[in-house]
């Protein structure tokens, strides 16, 4: 069992996405007892609140749905529950170490990493684009998915 939690800032906008996506994908190769998916956030701010509109509706268009999900906030006890802490990007690393205190497992990655490109994934909050946000989050999604094969 691959125990899988995807973080950003909000939990409303980037990590729900890739919860969802991947969530889907594994679904579709019958490898969906193999996993379990999640998101949270780093911040408090979001914490109740649903999936960001632009989200939902890109997800939506690829027969997605993410009904029900609600923001959560990451605690030091999901370092014992999840094998991959996910990042969006380096400030989120930054504030997950804050929460966790420390990494000595290395569960904790930036998520494009897995696809060969350490770099941030944009956040559409601030950017409005969801479809590059989308772009990336299934490249990171395929890669992360390629190297649990």
């Amino acid at each position: 069992m691959y125990n899988i939690l995807f973080i950003c800032h909000g939990n409303i906008c980037r990590s729900p996405m890739a919860e969802f996506l991947l969530r889907d994908m594994v679904n579709k190769q019958g490898r969906g007892g193999e996993f379990y998916i999640r998101s949270a956030a780093t911040s408090a701010e979001e914490i109740g609140n649903p999936v960001h509109y632009g989200t939902r509706k890109k997800l939506v268009e690829h027969g997605i749905s993410c009904e029900g999900k609600t923001a959560v906030q990451l605690t030091r006890g999901d370092y014992d529950k999840y094998d991959y802490i996910i990042a969006m990007d380096e400030m989120n690393i930054r504030n997950i170490m804050r929460i966790i205190k420390s990494d000595p497992k290395h569960k904790v990655s930036l998520f494009l990493d897995f696809a060969g490109e350490h770099r941030s994934i944009a956040d559409p909050w601030y950017t409005g684009n969801f479809d590059e946000t989308y772009n990336d989050v299934l490249k990171g999604c395929r890669a992360l998915l390629a190297s649990l094969k």
